[in-house]
Protein backbone atom coordinates (compact mmCIF):
# COMPACT_ATOMS: atom_id res chain seq x y z
CA UNK A 1 0.00 0.00 0.00
CA UNK A 2 1.37 3.24 -0.83
CA UNK A 3 1.95 6.43 1.60
CA UNK A 4 0.75 9.61 -0.08
CA UNK A 5 2.29 12.95 1.15
CA UNK A 6 1.08 16.48 0.53
CA UNK A 7 4.45 18.15 0.04
CA UNK A 8 3.45 21.38 -2.07
CA UNK A 9 1.63 24.12 0.13
CA UNK A 10 3.48 27.38 0.54
CA UNK A 11 3.95 27.50 4.09
CA UNK A 12 2.85 31.30 4.95
CA UNK A 13 2.67 30.33 8.38
CA UNK A 14 5.91 29.56 8.98
CA UNK A 15 7.65 32.05 6.84
CA UNK A 16 10.97 32.31 8.70
CA UNK A 17 11.96 28.77 7.61
CA UNK A 18 9.45 28.67 4.26
CA UNK A 19 11.00 31.10 2.37
CA UNK A 20 14.38 28.96 1.07
CA UNK A 21 12.41 25.35 1.31
CA UNK A 22 8.68 23.85 1.82
CA UNK A 23 7.59 22.97 5.04
CA UNK A 24 8.07 19.63 4.62
CA UNK A 25 11.71 19.94 4.28
CA UNK A 26 11.92 22.01 7.72
CA UNK A 27 14.19 20.51 10.05
CA UNK A 28 13.60 18.68 13.14
CA UNK A 29 16.60 17.26 15.09
CA UNK A 30 18.57 17.65 11.96
CA UNK A 31 16.27 15.79 9.59
CA UNK A 32 13.15 17.00 7.98
CA UNK A 33 9.99 16.34 9.65
CA UNK A 34 9.04 14.49 6.03
CA UNK A 35 11.38 12.31 7.28
CA UNK A 36 9.99 11.82 10.31
CA UNK A 37 6.42 11.12 9.09
CA UNK A 38 7.81 8.61 6.24
CA UNK A 39 9.88 6.68 9.27
CA UNK A 40 6.59 6.72 11.19
CA UNK A 41 4.96 4.90 8.34
CA UNK A 42 8.10 2.41 8.00
CA UNK A 43 7.90 1.36 11.13
CA UNK A 44 4.52 0.17 10.16
CA UNK A 45 5.70 -1.46 7.21
CA UNK A 46 4.21 0.97 4.83
CA UNK A 47 7.73 1.70 2.60
CA UNK A 48 6.38 2.88 -0.82
CA UNK A 49 5.99 6.75 -0.68
CA UNK A 50 4.81 9.67 -3.21
CA UNK A 51 5.13 13.00 -2.36
CA UNK A 52 3.08 15.50 -3.99
CA UNK A 53 5.31 18.33 -4.36
CA UNK A 54 4.55 21.90 -5.30
CA UNK A 55 6.19 25.00 -3.89
CA UNK A 56 9.83 24.78 -3.95
CA UNK A 57 9.57 20.76 -5.47
CA UNK A 58 13.67 20.85 -6.61
CA UNK A 59 14.42 21.12 -2.92
CA UNK A 60 12.39 17.93 -2.09
CA UNK A 61 14.02 16.30 -5.61
CA UNK A 62 17.16 17.04 -4.73
CA UNK A 63 16.96 16.04 -1.04
CA UNK A 64 15.54 12.13 -2.06
CA UNK A 65 18.05 12.31 -4.78
CA UNK A 66 20.92 12.72 -2.88
CA UNK A 67 19.58 10.69 0.20
CA UNK A 68 22.02 8.25 -0.31
CA UNK A 69 25.25 9.93 -1.06
CA UNK A 70 24.43 12.36 2.01
CA UNK A 71 24.37 9.70 4.30
CA UNK A 72 27.33 7.62 3.43
CA UNK A 73 31.01 7.74 3.34
CA UNK A 74 32.88 7.38 0.15
CA UNK A 75 35.69 7.90 -1.21
CA UNK A 76 36.20 9.51 -4.80
CA UNK A 77 39.32 9.29 -7.21
CA UNK A 78 39.65 12.50 -8.77
CA UNK A 79 41.44 11.21 -11.60
CA UNK A 80 38.69 9.06 -13.06
CA UNK A 81 35.58 9.97 -10.99
CA UNK A 82 35.41 6.53 -9.29
CA UNK A 83 33.20 6.37 -6.27
CA UNK A 84 34.05 3.47 -3.76
CA UNK A 85 31.00 3.64 -0.89
CA UNK A 86 32.32 3.33 2.61
CA UNK A 87 30.01 3.12 5.69
CA UNK A 88 26.51 3.28 4.05
CA UNK A 89 23.39 4.38 5.50
CA UNK A 90 20.03 4.05 4.24
CA UNK A 91 16.20 3.50 4.28
CA UNK A 92 14.44 0.66 2.29
CA UNK A 93 11.97 3.31 0.87
CA UNK A 94 10.64 4.03 -2.81
CA UNK A 95 10.33 7.10 -2.99
CA UNK A 96 8.17 9.01 -5.80
CA UNK A 97 8.49 13.21 -6.00
CA UNK A 98 5.78 14.56 -8.29
CA UNK A 99 5.81 18.18 -9.09
CA UNK A 100 1.51 19.00 -8.84
CA UNK A 101 2.23 22.03 -9.75
CA UNK A 102 2.75 25.35 -7.95
CA UNK A 103 -1.14 26.88 -7.02
CA UNK A 104 -2.91 23.50 -7.33
CA UNK A 105 -4.89 23.13 -4.35
CA UNK A 106 -4.56 19.70 -2.45
CA UNK A 107 -7.46 17.31 -4.04
CA UNK A 108 -5.91 18.52 -7.28
CA UNK A 109 -2.59 17.39 -6.21
CA UNK A 110 -3.84 14.11 -5.31
CA UNK A 111 -5.89 13.75 -8.18
CA UNK A 112 -2.78 14.85 -10.41
CA UNK A 113 -0.95 11.61 -8.57
CA UNK A 114 -4.26 9.15 -9.90
CA UNK A 115 -1.75 6.98 -12.51
CA UNK A 116 1.04 6.78 -9.93
CA UNK A 117 -1.02 5.68 -7.36
CA UNK A 118 -3.09 3.44 -9.16
CA UNK A 119 -6.63 1.73 -8.46
CA UNK A 120 -6.14 0.58 -5.17
CA UNK A 121 -6.41 1.79 -1.44
CA UNK A 122 -3.71 3.88 0.10
CA UNK A 123 -2.56 5.86 2.65
CA UNK A 124 -2.64 9.88 2.79
CA UNK A 125 -1.11 12.43 4.92
CA UNK A 126 0.04 15.84 5.09
CA UNK A 127 3.97 16.49 5.16
CA UNK A 128 4.11 18.77 8.35
CA UNK A 129 2.42 16.65 11.43
CA UNK A 130 3.33 14.09 13.48
CA UNK A 131 1.99 11.34 15.28
CA UNK A 132 2.19 8.17 17.32
CA UNK A 133 -0.50 6.64 15.46
CA UNK A 134 -1.39 3.02 15.13
CA UNK A 135 -1.52 3.93 11.23
CA UNK A 136 -2.70 -0.47 10.97
CA UNK A 137 -5.66 -0.27 13.59
CA UNK A 138 -6.78 2.43 11.27
CA UNK A 139 -6.56 0.20 8.56
CA UNK A 140 -8.55 -2.41 10.43
CA UNK A 141 -11.45 0.56 11.58
CA UNK A 142 -11.84 1.36 7.86
CA UNK A 143 -12.07 -2.47 7.14
CA UNK A 144 -14.52 -2.42 9.41
CA UNK A 145 -16.61 0.32 8.41
CA UNK A 146 -16.51 -0.20 4.72
CA UNK A 147 -15.51 3.22 4.41
CA UNK A 148 -14.51 5.42 1.08
CA UNK A 149 -12.02 7.43 3.72
CA UNK A 150 -11.14 6.86 7.23
CA UNK A 151 -9.51 9.77 9.09
CA UNK A 152 -7.58 9.74 12.21
CA UNK A 153 -9.21 12.10 14.75
CA UNK A 154 -7.17 13.32 17.62
CA UNK A 155 -7.73 15.99 20.60
CA UNK A 156 -6.58 19.53 19.57
CA UNK A 157 -8.15 22.85 21.53
CA UNK A 158 -8.55 26.07 19.87
CA UNK A 159 -8.34 27.35 16.43
CA UNK A 160 -9.41 24.04 14.58
CA UNK A 161 -12.55 22.86 13.67
CA UNK A 162 -14.02 20.16 15.56
CA UNK A 163 -15.48 16.68 13.73
CA UNK A 164 -18.81 15.94 14.39
CA UNK A 165 -19.01 12.26 15.06
CA UNK A 166 -21.31 9.59 15.33
CA UNK A 167 -22.40 8.34 19.05
CA UNK A 168 -20.01 5.10 18.75
CA UNK A 169 -17.18 7.60 17.05
CA UNK A 170 -17.46 5.34 13.53
CA UNK A 171 -18.96 8.01 11.11
CA UNK A 172 -18.05 11.62 10.40
CA UNK A 173 -21.59 13.78 9.78
CA UNK A 174 -20.03 16.97 9.58
CA UNK A 175 -16.32 17.85 8.76
CA UNK A 176 -16.01 21.26 10.62
CA UNK A 177 -18.42 21.63 13.29
CA UNK A 178 -17.49 24.10 15.70
CA UNK A 179 -17.65 23.34 19.76
CA UNK A 180 -17.67 25.84 22.04
CA UNK A 181 -14.81 26.06 24.29
CA UNK A 182 -13.22 23.77 21.56
CA UNK A 183 -11.35 20.80 23.22
CA UNK A 184 -13.19 18.79 20.41
CA UNK A 185 -11.79 15.79 18.20
CA UNK A 186 -10.40 17.15 14.78
CA UNK A 187 -9.11 15.94 11.65
CA UNK A 188 -5.48 14.52 12.15
CA UNK A 189 -4.15 14.34 8.82
CA UNK A 190 -3.65 10.56 8.67
CA UNK A 191 -6.03 8.61 6.31
CA UNK A 192 -7.01 5.52 5.08
CA UNK A 193 -8.31 6.20 1.26
CA UNK A 194 -10.07 3.94 -1.01
CA UNK A 195 -10.26 4.69 -5.08
CA UNK A 196 -13.15 5.90 -5.31
CA UNK A 197 -12.44 9.21 -3.38
CA UNK A 198 -10.56 10.21 -6.99
CA UNK A 199 -13.94 10.49 -8.87
CA UNK A 200 -14.96 13.02 -6.43
CA UNK A 201 -12.31 15.34 -6.69
CA UNK A 202 -12.98 18.03 -9.72
CA UNK A 203 -9.56 19.08 -10.80
CA UNK A 204 -6.90 21.63 -9.66
CA UNK A 205 -9.35 23.95 -7.55
CA UNK A 206 -10.73 21.50 -5.56
CA UNK A 207 -9.18 21.69 -1.86
CA UNK A 208 -9.25 18.05 -0.41
CA UNK A 209 -11.03 18.82 2.79
CA UNK A 210 -13.90 20.74 1.25
CA UNK A 211 -16.07 19.13 -1.70
CA UNK A 212 -14.37 15.75 -1.65
CA UNK A 213 -15.46 15.29 2.03
CA UNK A 214 -18.72 16.79 1.90
CA UNK A 215 -19.35 14.10 -0.97
CA UNK A 216 -18.21 11.34 1.03
CA UNK A 217 -19.98 12.07 4.29
CA UNK A 218 -23.50 12.74 1.67
CA UNK A 219 -22.56 8.57 0.35
CA UNK A 220 -22.17 7.60 4.55
CA UNK A 221 -18.35 6.52 4.14
CA UNK A 222 -16.25 9.01 5.66
CA UNK A 223 -15.28 6.83 8.88
CA UNK A 224 -13.20 8.13 11.69
CA UNK A 225 -10.89 6.50 13.35
CA UNK A 226 -10.06 7.98 16.83
CA UNK A 227 -5.98 8.41 18.30
CA UNK A 228 -5.78 9.31 22.19
CA UNK A 229 -2.34 9.37 22.12
CA UNK A 230 0.22 11.92 20.78
CA UNK A 231 -0.26 14.26 17.40
CA UNK A 232 1.56 17.73 16.75
CA UNK A 233 1.45 19.24 13.63
CA UNK A 234 4.14 21.76 12.59
CA UNK A 235 2.55 25.45 12.24
CA UNK A 236 4.20 28.18 13.27
CA UNK A 237 7.79 28.56 14.60
CA UNK A 238 6.10 27.54 18.18
CA UNK A 239 5.19 24.15 17.35
CA UNK A 240 8.57 23.51 15.52
CA UNK A 241 10.09 24.56 18.67
CA UNK A 242 7.69 22.25 20.43
CA UNK A 243 9.07 18.99 18.53
CA UNK A 244 12.45 20.57 18.66
CA UNK A 245 12.83 20.25 22.48
CA UNK A 246 10.69 16.70 22.45
CA UNK A 247 13.44 15.28 19.89
CA UNK A 248 16.53 17.07 21.74
CA UNK A 249 16.08 15.49 25.14
CA UNK A 250 14.80 12.27 23.72
CA UNK A 251 11.18 12.27 24.97
CA UNK A 252 9.63 12.49 21.29
CA UNK A 253 6.56 10.77 21.07
CA UNK A 254 6.36 9.87 17.55
CA UNK A 255 9.51 7.88 17.65
CA UNK A 256 8.51 4.77 17.12
CA UNK A 257 10.60 3.13 15.41
CA UNK A 258 14.52 1.93 16.79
Amino acid sequence: MKVVIFAGGFGTRLTEETTARPKPMVEIGGRPIIWHIMKIYAHHGFTEFVVLAGYKAEVIKSYFLNYFMLNSDFTVDLACGSVSWKQKEAENWKVTVLDTGLDTMTGGRLKRAREVIGNERFLLTYGDGVSNTDVAESIRTHERGNNWITLTAVTQPGRYGALGLSEDSAKVHAFREKIAGDGGLINGGFFVCEPEVFDLIDGDETVWEEQPMERVIERGKLGSHWHQGYWQSMDSLRDKAVLEKSWADGSAPWKIWA
